[in-house]
């Protein structure tokens, strides 16, 4: 055998060793997350596949909406077993509807190009309500709070009150954070919101001036972050990463989760549905739960062949929840009559 022939075999026999330990090293790094014994949602297919936002229900807890993208509002009277389209006199503009908020009869839609609608009689009919050309940023969030009193969040962090139906706004924040991912409030008005590109994080809450800036405590990018039910605040980080922080302290954080270790799929969102249940959504349909609040995960895979993204997690309460997809016309609505052992060998499925 000629030399080069020689060196041109030794390297082809390198290069299939190495494949062969690649192979035997990520097998190791498999995921041995386990199953849920029994699926607790049902799939809902919608009568649209522009991507859903938000959604909300009335005070009759049958009646709720989604709305998303290109001026979407989708309605139910049944729970969220089936939702039909509706159409709003919006004129030629078209819209995404970010957020969907209801208290009692009274709701809110904020969107964008910069919009508010309000309603008194559960969504009957809607009336739009004049922004100013000076508001800080486009209206991503939208919470009601009580009757006429509203508070509505922009991409940039300002933060305003109304308390007479949407006639005045009241500043709750001076200046902006800067273009954030994503924000979310706590049910107590507080507030933590992510940078745009996931570098740093801040917080607020009511009574202080300014938003408070902080570095994110490791070198991957935050995804996504939220509260728990006890003043904790959670994170998602590139890398299937979930980390939750200390109590009353958001500088100081727990060590962190990696709920299905060797994951190339993005996490997305978390929910409580209890203190202790948790839910856990991301990209390719992946949905996972803990019931020990986070420590430890199992997966539903019975809901993996759902040909979406699942993006936000929603409990309305212990027996209302959904699963939002990005695509494809999918939600999953939280079945609380599924039983919870699984049937056994002999049972009749």
């Amino acid at each position: 055998m000629k030399i080069w022939q020689q060196k041109i075999w030794q390297q082809k026999i390198w290069q299939q060793l190495f494949g062969f330990f690649l192979v035997i090293l990520l097998c190791v790094g498999c995921s041995k997350v386990e199953s849920i014994a029994y699926n607790p949602w049902d799939v809902v297919a919608l009568p649209t596949e522009e991507k859903i936002l938000d959604i909300a229900f009335t005070q009759n807890l049958e009646h709720g909406y989604l709305v998303g993208a290109n001026s979407t509002i989708l309605e139910t009277q049944d729970g969220g077993n089936s939702w039909k389209e509706i159409n709003l006199e919006l004129g030629d503009e078209n819209y995404r509807f970010n957020s969907i908020s209801f208290n009692g009869q009274e709701g809110w839609i904020v969107g964008e190009p910069a919009l508010m609608l309000h309603t008194t009689d559960e969504g009957r009919s809607w009336s739009q309500v004049i922004l100013s050309e000076k508001l800080p940023g486009t209206p991503v969030n939208i919470v009601a709070l009580a009757e006429n009193t509203a508070e509505m969040a922009t991409d940039v962090g300002a933060i305003y009150q109304t308390d007479n139906g949407g006639k005045n706004w009241k500043a709750q924040v001076e200046g902006a954070v800067g273009i954030v991912r994503n924000m979310e409030r706590s049910p107590d008005g507080r507030y933590v919101a992510v940078s745009a590109k996931g570098n740093f994080y801040s917080t607020w809450e009511p009574g202080q001036q300014t938003w408070q800036p902080h570095n994110r405590n490791s070198s991957r990018k935050v995804e996504n972050m939220g509260f728990t039910g006890d003043n904790q605040i959670w994170m998602l980080a590139r890398g299937g990463q979930i980390q939750f922080s200390e109590p009353n302290n958001p500088e100081e954080w727990q060590e962190p989760i990696y709920p299905e270790f060797s994951t190339s799929w993005g996490l997305l969102d978390v929910a409580y549905r209890t203190p202790d249940e948790v839910w856990l959504s991301g990209g390719s349909a992946n949905l996972l739960r803990s019931t020990d609040g986070g420590q430890t995960w199992e997966k539903d895979r019975f809901v993996e062949e759902v040909p979406t993204n699942f993006f936000k997690v929603v409990f309305l309460s212990e027996k209302q929840g959904f699963v939002i997809g990005d695509r494809g016309g999918y939600l999953l609505k939280y079945n609380p009559d599924i039983s919870e052992v699984a049937p056994s060998e002999g049972d009749e499925a």
